[in-house]
């Protein structure tokens, strides 16, 4: 038979509250019953019982994880991080797709957060004006989007897109193209900016099209947009658009890296499998999904919430972009 937290108790000859403070809180009990209290328990295989501690807490150890498109490669790397970081920490993830769905987008976090101790929300979809709604199901983490009284992890576009435009100026553009991703994107936003003030610093025409949905035949159909005008650099929303770019301009017999330069943003595993290989804006994923479990925990525990803390991107550069063509 197992055996239970009392005969652990009867054996250390302490009552079973402070046998279950020694386990479970050991820094509210004295360092000498603390570790006589290990001890005996270690010798006689006691195993803690998680689901009747987690009710005595008032917990589920259970944590919350809404993604805008599970499909999207710029998901999985957060999603993987995020459940090797909770199982760490003991708590298991459950996970929900509003698949682009931004009206779904608060009514699923309000379910999912009566079943849980906290929510990690990625690349919140809810407009400006509801975002408040979001905060008030506390405690919740805002991963990739900066929101307003909560706590935010953010992907800071800033460096990477001010590498990816330095690397095409150096390469001799001067007429780049972005193709904008989600209008509800607060990403989307922050790269637009970045992009634009360093055109400007470089005195680089720039010009966009879009918005256009993260996916491959977005690009397709940006590629024809951009042949039709003047530009020899093109920095897209991710990695999807990109490689769809890739492949309309290979089937409109144009060079990847020669005629046209295509810069993408995530360096998913697919851009470094491209042909040509596609130079693109490293993101930290996985490092921003584990810095989100740690800021929810602390939320859990009692931090006070409206910690913004901040991952830096950096461009990697491979065959996809070349010298602007004579």
């Amino acid at each position: 038979m197992a055996v239970r937290l009392a005969d652990v108790a009867a054996a250390a000859g302490l009552s079973g509250s402070t046998v279950s403070r020694a386990l479970s809180d050991p820094d509210k009990v004295n360092p000498a019953t603390r570790d006589r209290v290990l001890k005996i328990a270690q010798e006689m295989g006691y195993e803690p019982n998680q689901s009747a501690r987690s009710l005595t807490a008032g917990r589920t150890d259970l944590i919350g994880l809404l993604v805008p498109d599970i499909a999207n490669p710029f998901f999985p790397p957060i999603i993987k991080a995020v459940q090797a970081r909770a199982l760490a920490k003991g708590k298991t993830v459950l996970i929900a797709d509003i698949d682009e769905r931004p009206a779904d987008e608060l009514q699923r976090a309000r379910v999912m957060r009566k079943r849980s101790d906290g929510l990690l929300i990625a690349s919140a979809r809810t407009p400006q004006e509801r975002l408040a709604d979001l905060v008030a199901l506390q405690p919740v983490v805002f991963l990739n989007r900066e929101v307003p009284g909560g706590t935010s992890v953010i992907i800071d576009s800033a460096d990477g897109m001010d590498q990816a435009v330095d690397h095409l100026a150096a390469l001799g553009h001067r007429t780049i193209a972005y193709l904008n991703g989600p209008r509800r994107s607060w990403s989307n936003t922050q790269r637009q900016k970045a992009i634009k003030l360093a055109c400007r610093r470089h005195g680089i025409s720039m010009i966009e099209f879009g918005p256009f949905e993260p996916q491959i035949q977005s690009g397709v159909h940006a590629a024809d947009l951009v042949l039709a005008g003047e530009a020899t650099g093109v920095i897209a929303y991710d990695d999807l658009i990109a490689l769809g770019v890739i492949a309309r301009l290979t089937e409109r017999g144009v060079r990847t890296g020669q005629d046209v330069s295509v810069i993408g943003v995530d360096d998913s595993p697919m851009s470094a499998m491209a042909y040509p290989t596609l130079t693109t804006v490293h993101v930290p994923g996985a490092e921003a999904g584990s810095a989100a479990v740690d800021a929810l925990l602390a939320l859990i525990d009692g931090a006070d919430p409206g910690e913004v803390v901040r991952l830096e991107t950096r461009l990697v550069v491979r065959s996809s972009t070349g010298p602007a063509p004579t």
